[in-house]
């Protein structure tokens, strides 16, 4: 059995395919390429698949992550070129190689935010006003219900960056296994702060990040 880790893009159309439905088109989708999947034992037999980190609805990707297993070695260039041979728009696989981490050593991931607001200076101000809070109290939901947390301590950002149609920044911010925080608990809290609206937001995850620092492989 060869253990295979690929990492590809998620962006435009395709960052409406929810975590379910795109593990389903997978499991599709490996039938297709002739690549020689290895599949779980027992009564229902099927590809083994595992993803590193759900995305959230909405947001696009440079860096998602899928584990597979295959029954023989296979180059890994021709593995990208068999799945993006079958992708859908918006989907391409960028590299695969053989699994350097574990899953349980994913710490954090980093973000590209970007704010649509008419008045973008003010936008600007407001949020950098916001982020020099003393703490940032949010509502996020639990196993064992809604808590209330303070996201101060966990979030990282870069400088602010005005134009005339948005503010954009990065962020970093706890994820894996055990702590999972999105942008969209920050931007939500901003949101309930100020008195006008925000048009459009757009997020990206750019990477994610291993527990010693480096880029999670």
């Amino acid at each position: 059995m060869i253990k295979v880790r690929t990492v590809f893009r998620k962006t435009g159309r395709a960052k409406y395919i929810s975590h379910l439905d795109l593990n389903r088109f997978m499991l599709r989708a490996f039938r297709r390429t002739g690549l020689p999947i290895w599949y779980t034992e027992g009564y229902n037999p099927h590809p083994y698949i595992a993803f590193a980190l759900a995305l959230s609805l909405g947001y696009e990707s440079d860096c998602e992550i899928m584990d597979f297993n295959l029954n023989s070695e296979v180059d890994f260039d021709e593995i990208v070129s068999k799945l993006n041979a079958v992708m859908p728009e918006g989907i391409e696989f960028i590299s695969a190689f053989a699994p350097v981490n574990k899953i349980t050593a994913i710490a954090r991931s980093e973000f590209s935010v970007k704010m649509f607001c008419d008045d973008t200076q003010k936008l600007m101000k407001d949020f950098s006003d916001f982020l020099q809070r003393d703490s940032i109290i949010v509502e996020k939901k639990t196993k064992k219900g809604m808590s209330e947390i303070d996201l101060k301590p966990s979030v990282e950002t870069s400088e602010l960056v005005c134009d005339d149609s948005c503010v954009s920044f990065n962020v970093i911010l706890p994820a894996g296994t055990q702590t999972n925080y999105n942008p969209s608990l920050l931007i939500d809290a901003f949101k309930n702060v100020i008195n006008y609206p925000i048009d459009m937001v757009k997020i990206c995850r750019n990477s994610i990040i291993s527990d010693n620092g480096e880029k999670f492989l």
